[in-house]
């Protein structure tokens, strides 16, 4: 029994040494500059948003991370996974059915028209079906985060749990009713751009982008070693998830700093 314990006990001790240097190098990431709550919310927003003024929402005077568009993306994933929780979906491994996967694909279509009609008006002269507001661009985009948390939840879990029952992630229409009140609620709330949630939503929307980007980096990590779909419980799951994290954090600080360079150089906006 010795022998071939050893094996797994040397993997056991590289993975621990793995996830501790995973550890220091996020936390390390974490403390950089900036320092302020919502100036490192700024940073990390800046690395997968435009942030235009005029199609952001701003509260309390102050422009939020993401543009009106990825603050409901975001923001709207965010409260899809939270009510998917509370619905008793955190171990799902099932994609939704396909009647509710039209529905979440009209979603798409409507955030993808949208966004469209929206670019079109960057050019003079060129038709377009209305004029955008931020309040349309924060519908479709929290409409698209519910999508996303639909789909990105039986994603990680197939990727990091052995197998087990199958659970789809929407499998009864209350279950969108539910996520479609959440959208309803959060749209209220950021449109209402009421100063006390500056920092709720700020820091929400920060670190929702840290974590959609570390489960994804995370499932990779666990696909390119083989161990995908093995693990059993949170404990086994440390590793891969910290390595991503730190992953996800080094991804997004990198594109921000390519974003600067290219800015300075061509004196263009990234």
């Amino acid at each position: 029994m010795g022998p071939s314990a050893d094996p797994e006990a040397r993997r056991s001790r590289w993975r621990g040494w793995l996830g501790g240097i995973a550890l220091a190098l996020a936390l390390a990431l974490l403390i950089a500059p900036p320092h302020g709550l919502l100036d490192k919310a700024d940073r990390y927003a800046y690395a997968v948003c435009h942030r235009i003024p005029g199609h952001s929402i701003f509260v309390d005077g102050r422009q939020l991370p993401l543009c009106a568009r990825c603050s409901g993306t975001y923001l709207g994933a965010l409260v899809g996974l939270a009510i998917l929780l509370a619905l008793g979906r955190g171990r799902a491994n099932r994609f939704p059915p396909r009647r509710f996967l039209l529905v979440l694909g009209l979603f798409m279509a409507v955030w993808a028209a949208d966004g469209l009609n929206s670019y079109l008006t960057f050019f003079p002269g060129l038709p377009h079906l209305y004029e955008p507001s931020n309040l349309l661009r924060l519908i479709t985009g929290t409409l698209e985060g519910l999508v996303i948390a639909a789909l990105i939840l039986p994603m990680f879990n197939l990727s990091v749990w052995a197998p087990a029952p199958a659970l789809p992630v929407i499998h009864r229409w209350r279950d969108l009713g539910w996520l479609l009140a959440g959208a309803a609620a959060l749209i209220a709330a950021v449109g209402s751009e009421w100063p006390p949630l500056l920092y709720p939503l700020a820091v929400a929307s920060g670190a929702m982008v840290v974590l959609l980007v570390s489960l994804l980096c995370s499932a990779l990590v666990l696909i390119l070693s083989r161990q995908d779909g093995r693990m059993h419980g949170w404990r086994q799951a440390v590793w891969p998830l910290l390595v991503g994290l730190a992953l996800g954090l080094a991804g997004l600080a990198a594109i921000g700093l390519a974003r600067d360079a290219l800015t300075v150089a061509l004196g263009l906006p990234f």
